[in-house]
């Protein structure tokens, strides 16, 4: 990364702020007409909720069917595309070729959990 384009350091308080939690995707399905979304109905152990996530061209909606996920729950709701409402962010990684990985924990755990 070069010094132009590196993110601003923040504060520990200001990271404090982020909830993340593991989630259980329970449904997905690409949106219609869109080129990267996925519409994921997760599981959070005390609710339920929509994320929409750029990750179509990587995952097949059966692929992600029973995946949990980490989440960050506490990100306020955005209108994505046309209506379609996003309700949190999901994590994955990205390398330089463009293959993108869903960040999971590495065994079962309650929906809900919380990340630390």
């Amino acid at each position: 990364m070069t010094q132009e384009n590196q993110p601003a350091t923040i504060q520990y308080d200001d990271f404090a702020k982020v909830q993340l939690r593991i989630a259980t995707i329970i449904h997905a399905e690409p949106v219609e007409k869109s080129k990267k979304l996925m519409r994921l109905q997760l599981d959070l152990g005390d609710e339920k909720r929509q994320i929409l996530a750029g990750i179509k061209e990587h995952y097949a909606a059966d692929q992600l069917l029973g995946k949990q996920i980490v989440v960050v729950a506490n990100l306020a709701p955005r209108e994505v595309i046309r209506g379609e409402v996003s309700n949190g962010m999901l994590l994955a990684a990205s390398d330089a070729t463009g293959k993108l990985c869903i960040i999971s924990p590495s065994s079962e755990i309650a929906a809900g959990s919380v990340v630390r």
